[in-house]
């Protein structure tokens, strides 16, 4: 943000410096400028133009000789009454000629560890001095950071620093600013310092290999939160809300069915886990305090310490959650990840932003900053070194924790050159790997044209999208909550049914990009929804839309995804935002399952009703097209058949409060009914209300 004090000066440009003088001091008046570096050398500078601002200030386009500015030296700008400001580093970030000069091609930022040495190195043009600050034997040392070509920044401790903590301190601007390191992956508690530490040291689990995942039409993707599973009390857990909770089981847990022993009964193949990766909104040594979902990123590359037994320990949280998803990999499920890459918590204390002050967000050549995550800053995918370190974040994780996908928060912040690398990066590693993300059109600096978004997927033929057009159809708006969908009765809504169900073949270019939800963690939840829009219908009623709502999106085309609880009426007390509402609120109530066992037992037939049957697994566009078939019963049953080869199957769904019938020309053993009206095997289906009925023809 620009004009907060009375004279500031930016350099935007090799040869141009913005100024504004606020029009309380001599009225925004100054005829001549000059710059001072910090060997007291002067450099003219010549004034462009002049033009007076609505908000008080003046603003000042000065032109200087680029030859003259040393990238990184500190340089002090004076006006004609001998006042002074530190000239900042503003848009000369986001030049090509800054990314053609100081883009570094180098793979060893960050530490090198040896036990005879530790090397520290960071890429920082912009920086005056860096400092590094080691812990070592009980001492505070401090060591002066050699500046090299395309300002790197680098120093080497001959000593073994094995578990020394350590920080940098930064001069840049002209102020210094603490900062931990942006490159490691091993962090004190609440990310007040590094800790030198070396992957190979550890003794991580040995990788299971899983079967390969033909295509991603195989997957069913189960969200869950690492607190949330475990957070519920006396269900058999030693370690509640923590990575080392998450897979653990015993008696208690088998008996009951609860936390991990819980996950393993539904059938998933995938779960995917909310934000694992360093938050700030939650105090990493007293948890207990806050809550929060965790999309609220501080360190990209650091496990968060609240998941953890010991957040002191910086190793502790990497095996824990090296050791998770190997138990997931045993179990036979799949471990996806939600990444928040489109903003940091807090931009002024981010690392990367203190290193090199704007160039890692999205800001135009007037100091204004893009907003489309509604953050207030906006990760600048496309700069050379910020796409590098996704890059390479995401190939880390991948190697480091063999994790199987990855979800990408807000995707269309992010560009479509940085989405697919990642997919090139994580498809080496693991051919099977997914990856998919939010690819709403967000109003960011980002031209629409390289956005990842929906709109441009056909730019990214490994890039998953979830489908809010299916959401909407299936169970209505979520800005209306009393405005109903297909699933809950709004049967105006049959054919655009057809078209979801099928994948959105008009939209997509692929059944493996379309991932159907109804539910998730944002909104409301479908139960409390469906309380508000169908207010006059019973529970029983309810549990049924419920069930009709789940059948739709196991059973179409594409990638179903489940937000956990969905499949027991999951509640949130009527909230549609529980981000930071306190475990009363966001635990998975296994009570509450118990309650409602009916619609889980349902869930897990039709879970492996998608597992038995690849008709409801097309993987391709002519396939879809070719093998799905939709008929209605007076526009109000929706009748769906889809077969692949000799598979071939037959649904029904009923959102109405009518009894249907229909006769099939061959017979059909009937896979699912919870109408209880039909035979095993028969050809005269009964559809009950608010019932669906899954038939395999014979």
């Amino acid at each position: 943000m620009r004009m907060r004090t009375n004279f500031e000066a930016y350099f935007d440009d090799f040869d141009c410096i913005n100024v504004f003088m606020s029009k309380n001091f001599y009225n925004g008046n100054s005829s001549i400028f000059h710059l001072k570096d910090t060997h007291d050398r002067i450099i003219p500078l010549t004034i462009r133009y002049r033009s007076e601002l609505y908000n008080g200030y003046v603003h000042y386009d000065l032109s200087l000789n680029a030859s003259s500015i040393q990238m990184g030296e500190e340089y002090t700008i004076y006006d004609e009454h001998c006042r002074t400001a530190i000239v900042k580093y503003g848009h000369i970030v986001k030049t090509v000629k800054f990314n053609d000069t100081y883009t570094y091609r180098g793979k060893d930022l960050g530490l090198h560890y040896t036990p005879t040495c530790s090397t520290f190195k960071l890429w920082s043009p912009t920086a005056y001095s860096i400092l590094l600050f080691l812990n070592h034997d009980g001492n505070e040392e401090v060591y002066s950071m050699k500046r090299n070509a395309k300002g790197l920044y680098e120093v080497s401790v001959h000593k073994n620093c094995l578990s020394d903590p350590y920080y940098f301190l930064v001069r840049v601007n002209g102020s210094w600013r603490k900062i931990v390191d942006p490159y490691t992956s091993f962090s004190g508690p609440n990310s007040k310092y590094s800790v030198v530490m070396d992957i190979s040291l550890l003794d991580l689990p040995e990788k299971v290999k899983m079967p390969p995942l033909h295509n991603n039409c195989d997957a069913i993707v189960y969200e869950a939160s690492i607190r949330d599973m475990t957070s519920m009390p006396d269900i058999g857990v030693s370690y509640p809300k923590k990575f080392q909770g998450f897979t653990q089981e015993n008696e208690t847990t088998k008996e009951k069915c609860t936390g991990f022993s819980y996950l393993r009964s539904l059938g998933i193949t995938h779960v995917q886990l909310m934000p694992v990766f360093d938050f700030g909104s939650v105090d990493e040594v007293y948890p207990n305090i806050f809550y929060n979902w965790g999309y609220d990123p501080v360190q990209f590359r650091c496990l968060e310490g609240s998941y953890d037994i010991n957040p002191i320990d910086a190793t502790s949280r990497v095996k824990a959650f090296a050791q998770l998803v190997a138990n997931c990999h045993k179990a036979g499920i799949r471990v996806n990840l939600d990444l928040v890459f489109n903003h940091v918590y807090d931009k002024e204390t981010f690392s990367l932003e203190n290193l090199v002050p704007n160039y890692y967000f999205l800001m135009n050549r007037e100091g204004a900053f893009s907003n489309g995550s509604f953050c207030g800053n906006d990760y600048d995918s496309q700069a050379p070194m910020a796409r590098e370190y996704l890059v390479e974040t995401c190939r880390r994780i991948v190697e480091w924790f063999d994790v199987d996908g990855f979800r990408f928060d807000l995707m269309g912040i992010l560009d479509i050159n940085v989405m697919n690398e990642i997919a090139s990066v994580c498809k080496k590693i693991k051919p099977d790997f997914m990856i998919y993300g939010e690819g709403w059109n967000m109003p960011s600096f980002v031209s629409e044209d390289l956005r990842a978004t929906q709109k441009n997927q056909h730019k990214m033929p490994h890039i998953g999208h979830f489908s809010d057009s299916f959401r909407n159809v299936v169970r209505g708006s979520d800005g209306q909550l009393t405005q109903k969908g297909f699933s809950s009765g709004d049967t105006s809504m049959i054919y655009s049914m057809m078209d979801r169900m099928s994948a959105s073949g008009n939209t997509y270019d692929s059944p493996e990009k379309v991932i159907n939800y109804v539910e998730c963690h944002d909104n409301h939840t479908l139960w409390d929804k469906n309380q508000i829009c169908c207010s006059d219908e019973n529970k029983e009623i309810r549990k049924k839309r419920q069930v009709l709502a789940t059948a739709m999106v196991l059973l179409s085309q594409g990638v179903p995804f489940i937000h956990s609880g969905q499949e027991f009426c999951r509640t949130k007390q009527g909230l549609g935002n529980s981000y930071n509402r306190s475990d009363n609120y966001n635990k998975i109530d296994y009570d509450r399952r118990n309650l409602f066992q009916d619609v889980v037992d349902q869930t897990k037939t039709l879970i492996q009703i998608r597992k038995d049957h690849p008709c409801f697994r097309l993987s391709t566009v002519e396939k879809t097209r070719e093998n799905t078939r939709f008929q209605t019963i007076e526009d109000d049953v929706l009748i769906y058949e889809c077969n692949d080869k000799e598979d071939s199957c037959i649904s029904f769904f009923n959102p109405t409060g009518k009894t249907y019938h229909y006769v099939v020309s061959d017979d059909v053993q009937i896979l699912f009914d919870n109408g209880n009206d039909n035979k095993n095997v028969t050809r005269e289906i009964t559809i009950a209300p608010y019932a669906v009925v899954v038939g395999e023809y014979q």
